[in-house]
């Protein structure tokens, strides 16, 4: 007999496993099945990890550069081993806090791997063992991996995945970043910091392409004057591991081919959605380029059958699967939740200088047939920014002329990432150029720039 419950929840990522305690806080009966471990790729080796990486790089920058603050360090090091170590841990924390969730929430927890056999059925396979699972929704939230180079496969030795990345058993001396997103910049930075030569080639012909061009082409400059070597508007024409190294053969924009030796190698060019193997063919739920097609309310063309995060297509953010998943299950059980969209999702880059945005950038902005004003203010007008050390950066806004509607903000600098949620809220809210004016921001803070930068589109900054 076939265990039986309200909702099947393939995969326990940030979308998985929030749907799941949300359907259960609603009253359903609720498994999850998860192969690997529970919180998915960025709990255990995604968004959580590389942050601890990322916060160490940060603490042994400020230690390199202690005689600006009036300190003194002494030959600041090292122990890769516990840096990793660190990380791991900070992940296992994390796994472990979401099995307790699961426990507390009464959610049925199945490990092993999962195909949906039918309609309202689905099979988990572990071993030897095969559990039997029914119901009359199935959500699938399998989530996605790196997409390899086709004629380099990652072997975690010499060529890496950001899987192999954040445990790496030697430090890298000499490291190519193949592509510049988010998570290709992350590592770019991390590396860099801890003491790599690192280079970035990006096909495209700039750096963090989706993002507003202003904020490429600063972080572009500030990663160079952190004397991280960028090629743009480049490929990669092959790559060979060998036991001491990799060597690269990277095509420029002029089609000249060079040939350059590395220690090791990041492929960081996107990833591919887990659709093989879950039983989607048989049902024939509808994907495009392998993402599985929802509604606003995850909704795939099969009765019964939904999808969630990274499955689905971009943005590839856990904060979209989370909420997303929400939307989901409060439809299933009959709430009447806004559908998802899509239009106010922020993006954020944890490099040094940190990245965030929401909405429009300039150019889409102008685009979608917007006229724009917009207003840009620089951290080296700010008095936290000066006194922490943090000048670098700039905060701008892009808002509608006619409207005064917020299209879009973009940051780069110091703790962006923690700010951006501001303009997130706001534009959540409607929120118009007036009100974003007429609010009282605290001193000394770094959130005095946004309200100045809001200012400077309407002509009224204070401080530049």
């Amino acid at each position: 007999m076939a265990d039986s419950f309200d909702l099947i929840i393939l995969g326990s990522g940030p979308g998985g496993y929030v749907a799941a305690i949300r359907a259960a806080q609603l009253g359903l009966k609720t498994a999850i099945v998860e192969r690997e471990r529970l919180g998915g790729i960025c709990l255990n080796w995604g968004c959580i990890p590389t942050k601890a990486l990322l916060r160490t790089s940060e603490i042994y920058h400020y230690m390199s550069h202690a005689a600006d603050y009036g300190l003194k360090v002494e030959n600041p090091g090292f122990d890769l081993t516990k840096i990793v170590e660190r990380s791991r841990k900070v992940a296992g924390q994390l796994n472990a806090g979401v099995k307790g969730l699961m426990k507390k929430n009464k959610v049925t927890v199945y490990e092993g791997t999962g195909t949906i056999t039918a309609k309202g059925k689905l099979s988990v396979k572990q071993g030897d063992k095969t559990s039997e699972l029914e119901a009359k929704n199935i959500i699938i939230a399998t989530g996605a991996r790196a997409r390899d180079l086709p004629f380099a496969k990652a072997d975690g030795k010499r060529v890496w995945t950001y899987r192999h990345a954040m445990v790496p058993e030697e430090m890298p001396t000499k490291l190519l970043v193949i592509g510049s997103g988010a998570i290709g910049v992350e590592f770019a930075s991390f590396y860099n910091d801890m003491g790599a030569e690192v280079t970035i080639v990006e096909m495209l012909p700039r750096i963090l392409p989706v993002e507003d061009e202003e904020v490429s082409t600063f972080m572009e400059k500030a990663l160079t004057k952190q004397k991280i070597k960028i090629v743009t508007g480049a490929g990669i024409e092959g790559l060979t591991p060998g036991a001491n190294g990799v060597t690269a053969k990277i095509k420029g924009k002029d089609g000249t081919v060079t040939t350059e030796e590395f220690s090791h190698a990041i492929v960081a060019i996107g990833i591919v959605p887990n659709t093989e193997n879950i039983g989607l063919e048989a049902l024939g739920v509808k994907t495009d380029r392998g993402h599985i097609v929802t509604d606003g309310y995850a909704r795939t063309n099969v009765e019964g059958i939904y999808a969630i995060g990274d499955v689905t297509g971009p943005p590839w953010l856990a904060h979209k699967a989370s909420h997303e998943g929400v939307v989901c299950v409060e439809a299933i059980a009959g709430e009447k939740p806004h559908p998802f969209e899509t239009w106010n999702i922020p993006g954020c880059t944890y490099s040094r200088p940190q990245v965030a945005s929401v909405g429009f950038t300039e150019a889409k902005a102008k685009e979608a047939g917007h006229e724009v004003k917009v207003g840009k203010f620089p951290f080296i007008g700010n008095g936290k920014a000066i006194a922490l050390g943090e000048a670098e950066g700039f905060v701008k806004t892009v808002f509608d002329a006619k409207t005064g509607e917020l299209l879009g903000a973009h940051m780069v600098g110091a703790e962006v990432t923690e700010l951006i949620q501001g303009y997130v809220i706001a534009r959540q809210l409607e929120t118009t150029e007036a009100e974003l004016m007429e609010t009282v921001f605290a001193h000394p803070t770094l959130s005095e720039m946004m309200h100045e930068s809001v200012l400077g589109a309407y002509g009224k900054v204070i401080h530049i």
